[in-house]
């Protein structure tokens, strides 16, 4: 598999691929610290700038909506240009406006920074680009879900600690109105710091950077240098819009509760800002071992029952996701309430794993296309979820119905089906043998 890596092997440094795996976690991590720092200060922020209900859904809408394009762009020209050059200019130019929170005064100023802002929710796709073309089939599902879910952590983590560092910040004798301005310098540092490593330490693929390998014509496994042709092939394939329905199930609805929980909290439960941080952080640092454990439970599944039962570990993770979403919706206490959420968000970042286990699998000669448009279908979930919130006025029944369309969407994931021959084909790679027998006799078989 092209020197592709057949372990996980956390502590080989050295190793190309080990160095690509923890540096695209961080990367997503510090990408997603950056892109919910403002969510859990929003209750101050509304109060200075006097937001109506109306500006927050838009708001927060802003915040995802621009990503849409953006995991649409970021994958081709991660086949194009490589992912270590595109995660290093995301990085640096997308600290740009986290830099920016500074200058904000008004709701259109708010506005046009958290749309800006919402470009670094694309370092998802790189970050999976990065770990497909460094890991074998046989712990790729594995990889990338403990490399999103390590680094989707950053939303929880920004939820619980920004009230905290904006405490700090008024500790200081800072004035509440730059104190949460203030605050955002945090995560723009955190960027750079980040952007510079990557471009140091990390390679685009286990064989070198993609342009020198094609100036001297290697053939890569991954990188094609026409990346648009590669995402139109993607677009041509249904699994693509099936996984992209069951993404927005799953990651848009992660989304969402990052945007609007904590607001939640403190509207409907009277909650403390530093409480309801620490209860939407806890579902967000769920992804530290959840969505590593559907990618791995994919993966284990997958050497028993063939790469068909991974379409339907998605499905009944869904499933649980739905009914845990409407027992979240219809709690009408603040304990009840973050246990059924811990609960749902534990399906819910299983599914994105096991989603992501699917996906290197699906076309692996249009993998940045395939990635990114299943990427952009979380944030279409996300937005959708906006629309609905401002249609409804209501925060509770926008969950409510939520749930139902998770369950409704479980179904995409059966629909998923391979070939006999794309079956045989992937039983080969994973097996890694070259006497292995023809994908037409295991077809056969």
């Amino acid at each position: 598999m092209s020197g592709k890596a057949t372990r996980i092997e956390l502590l080989r440094w050295g190793a190309p691929q080990m160095r690509a795996f923890h540096l695209s976690w961080m990367a997503f991590f510090v990408c997603f610290f950056a892109w919910f720092s403002v969510a859990p200060l929003m209750p101050l922020i509304r109060g200075e700038l006097q937001l109506s209900a109306d500006q927050i859904a838009n708001i927060n809408i802003a915040a995802v909506a621009v990503t849409i394009f953006g995991r649409l762009l970021i994958g081709p020209l991660c086949d194009s240009l490589g992912p270590r050059r595109v995660y290093t200019g995301l990085l640096l130019l997308g600290s740009l406006p986290v830099f920016g929170m500074l200058l904000v005064h008004s709701y259109e100023s708010l506005l046009f920074m958290r749309l800006a802002i919402g470009m670094i929710g694309a370092s998802f796709v790189i970050t999976q680009y990065h770990t497909s073309v460094m890991f074998a089939p046989q712990v790729v599902g594995a990889a990338n879900a403990t490399a999103a879910g390590w680094g989707n952590a950053g939303g929880g983590a920004a939820q619980a600690a920004m009230p905290w560092v904006l405490a700090g910040v008024l500790a200081l004798g800072i004035g509440q109105g730059m104190a949460w301005r203030g605050a955002m310098l945090l995560p723009g540092v955190l960027m750079v710091a980040v952007g510079i490593l990557y471009w140091r330490c990390t390679q685009d693929s286990p064989q070198g950077d993609y342009r020198d390998l094609r100036a001297r014509g290697v053939a890569i496994d991954g990188g094609k240098p026409g990346g648009w042709a590669a995402f139109r092939a993607a677009a041509r394939n249904y699994r693509v819009w099936l996984l992209f329905v069951t993404y927005a199930g799953c990651f848009g609805i992660e989304l969402f509760v990052h945007g609007v929980a904590a607001s939640y909290y403190v509207d409907r439960f009277a909650l403390s800002l530093r409480d309801a941080g620490l209860a939407v952080g806890g579902f967000g640092l769920l992804a530290l071992f959840a969505r590593a454990l559907g990618g791995i439970a994919s993966d284990r599944l997958v050497r028993r029952h063939g790469l068909p039962v991974r379409a339907r570990l998605l499905c009944v993770l869904m499933l649980c996701e739905g009914l845990g979403l409407l027992w979240f919706s219809g709690a009408h206490s603040a304990g009840v309430a973050v246990v059924a959420m811990l609960a749902f968000g534990l399906f819910t970042h299983m599914a994105c794993g096991a989603t992501y286990a699917l996906v290197p699998f699906i076309d692996r000669k249009a993998l940045g296309g395939v990635a990114g448009i299943v990427g952009a279908g979380g944030n279409v979930g996300a937005v959708a979820a906006g629309f609905l919130q401002k249609s409804l006025g209501s925060v509770q029944l926008t969950f409510m119905y939520l749930g139902g369309f998770v369950l409704a969407g479980s179904v995409c994931a059966l629909a998923v089906r391979f070939s006999r021959e794309h079956v045989a084909e992937e039983r080969i790679l994973r097996l890694g043998r070259a006497d292995a027998p023809s994908p037409a006799a295991l077809a056969i078989d």
